[in-house]
């Protein structure tokens, strides 16, 4: 004999309510997408990083070579250091970069003349970079900086990322004065300037 079992309405409300939570975290995960792409980033490249006595400056978040990405951390202690962290496609070539080995698929470039010491860590198809100043952070801070570099989860895109700006057109905008032909410079009519 086959037993029937029934639900009452609030089970079977138990029972939507993680379906319905399913919509909302794809619908979140898609404007998430959304806002990466306006910042013209591949999501996959968004990394962030924790280090004791630095935050993320908001207003440092932008795009890098074709679809990197980029981001500072100021010291939150006033001293005005920083630690910049570049996530790009590519490859590591110590041959070119003056990178020395620092474990596995980890090089340490030294500070010189032409810029901030750096530690560049080799991923699936691009690297993972952090500099700074080296009279302004230890190598030490910097290397602690990369080894906690890691792709964001959704929280941390949805705290990195900017906002998508509001309007923002999908295709650029069309101008009705500039001339089909030449350099694209509005042509005024003569007397226009006054």
């Amino acid at each position: 004999m086959r037993r029937r079992i029934r639900l009452s309405p609030l089970a079977l409300l138990g029972l939507l309510v993680p379906l319905a939570a399913c919509g909302e975290e794809s619908a979140g995960r898609g404007e998430l997408e959304a806002r990466a792409a306006s910042l013209e980033t591949a999501l996959e490249l968004v990394y962030v990083t924790e280090v004791s006595g630095y935050e993320l400056a908001p207003m440092s978040v932008a795009p890098a070579g074709t679809d990197g990405f980029q981001s500072t951390y100021v010291s939150s202690t006033g001293d005005g250091s920083t630690i910049h962290l570049l996530v790009d496609r590519g490859a590591v070539d110590p041959t070119t970069c003056d990178c020395e080995p620092d474990g596995d698929a980890v090089w340490y470039r030294p500070s010189t003349d032409r810029g901030p010491h750096a530690y560049v860590r080799a991923e699936d198809g691009h690297t993972v970079t952090v500099e700074a100043p080296a009279d302004a952070v230890s190598r030490e801070t910097l290397r602690t900086a990369l080894d906690e570099a890691h792709v964001a989860d959704d929280a941390e895109l949805s705290a990195t990322l900017p906002e998508t700006p509001e309007g923002t057109p999908d295709a650029p905008v069309e101008r009705g004065d500039l001339p089909p032909h030449g350099d694209g410079a509005p042509i005024d009519p003569e007397g226009a300037a006054g």
